[in-house]
């Protein structure tokens, strides 16, 4: 594939893979970006992921046509980008790996056996590398989404060469809509560190960029204040769409059931967009995409040995663990003889920060009755208001 005359795709697509990073389940594949420029010097813009080795090396060599790589530029040292970093230098010794400080320090963690003593060039903030009539500035991005990572910006052709910044799941010749996997993409991947993301969309910012090359995904080359603008959104942990996610789970059926007319209430009250999920049987990151992309929230969940039932406490935890923050959200709870499920909730919750949780709650007693319909309304309510 070609991205302009001098920058070539020699990426791959990953059709056999089941989990991405052991986790996130992509039906549709995973796309390993790798990209060279070619000019008086020729740097390969990071590897790929072991898994497709053979696929990569044969792209390579047939856009190098004999040539011989004068560097190779290493912005992440994830294994599913930097796995062959080893083979790049096995099959040319002259080449020269350029990286941030902390990548350089890290690298022999995972290649063990690999002399780098004189065969890396550490750059920092705003250094350039000239390749002739290409030069590309770097700008270090830590913990987007690990500390050693930077993005590369060539300056005559105005690519941003962005890491795993705006990538998502999903191979390229699945292409699909962008929007959707790159946010489950984002909050799973990058969610935690809203703030170092914001610290990079200010650097690019200063940036004239016409295209963006990410390390998974489609290169971004029309629209761009589309995915700049999304991804201000979703690192400042803004509501992206007015709704209410009701995320339960449930044992016997009695909190579903509850549940679903809770939803109904809901929209009966006018919200603009209500989804439900069964936290035992969805994809757990795209729960918790929904939740970060929704302006409010209920939870429902069974009491389960004197506390919560595990799949809601998996849930709350990964949203912790993601830094969910800035929204409004109500508690349903259900328990036949001591309900717990809800004070385990809401300690959760108040373990976020800036989480404003509706003052009533509902308790239901192993199945909803009529009698529990006037709570619902009240807590639909005053979650709506």
């Amino acid at each position: 594939m070609e991205i302009t005359p001098t920058i070539k795709y020699v990426g791959v697509d990953d059709l056999d893979i089941d989990l991405f990073e052991s986790q996130y389940v992509v039906p549709e594949g995973m796309a390993y970006n790798s990209y060279v420029i070619l000019d008086e010097k020729v740097a390969i813009m990071d590897t790929v992921d072991a898994r497709k080795g053979a696929e990569w090396w044969a792209n390579v060599e047939y856009v190098l046509g004999g040539r011989t790589p004068d560097y190779l530029v290493v912005q992440h040292l994830e294994p599913d980008h930097a796995a062959l970093i080893h083979e790049v230098l096995d099959k040319y010794p002259q080449v020269k790996v350029v990286a941030t400080a902390k990548a350089v320090q890290m690298m022999p963690q995972f290649f063990e056996k690999v002399e780098f003593e004189g065969r890396t060039v550490a750059v920092k903030e705003g250094d350039t590398l000239s390749l002739g009539s290409h030069t590309l500035q770097f700008f270090v991005a830590p913990m987007v989404h690990w500390p050693e990572v930077m993005v590369s910006y060539e300056q005559s052709e105005k690519v941003l060469f962005a890491a795993d910044a705006f990538g998502k799941f999903g191979a390229l010749c699945n292409e699909g809509s962008w929007d959707c996997e790159a946010r489950r993409y984002f909050i799973n991947i990058c969610g935690k560190y809203g703030a170092q993301v914001q610290a990079l969309l200010k650097k690019a910012a200063t940036l004239d960029i016409a295209m963006i090359c990410p390390l998974h995904g489609p290169v971004l080359t029309e629209n761009l204040s589309h995915y700049i603008g999304l991804y201000d959104i979703w690192s400042k942990y803004e509501p992206e769409t007015p709704g209410v996610l009701v995320a339960y789970a449930s044992i016997h059926g009695g909190t579903a059931a509850a549940a679903n007319r809770l939803a109904d209430i809901l929209r009966e009250k006018g919200a603009p967009k209500v989804v439900v999920t069964d936290l035992s049987r969805c994809d757990m990151a795209e729960a918790v995409e929904d939740a970060f992309r929704y302006s409010h929230m209920v939870v429902c969940a069974a009491s389960y040995d004197a506390d919560v039932f595990p799949p809601m406490h998996d849930f709350l935890h990964h949203l912790k663990l993601k830094n969910y923050q800035n929204r409004k959200v109500a508690i349903v709870e259900n328990g036949s003889w001591a309900p717990t499920a809800g004070r385990v909730m809401r300690a959760m919750l108040e373990g976020m920060k800036n989480i404003a949780i509706v003052d009533t709650m509902v308790t239901i007693r192993s199945r909803m009755k009529e009698s529990d319909l006037p709570a619902m309304e009240q807590l639909a309510t005053e979650l709506l208001a």
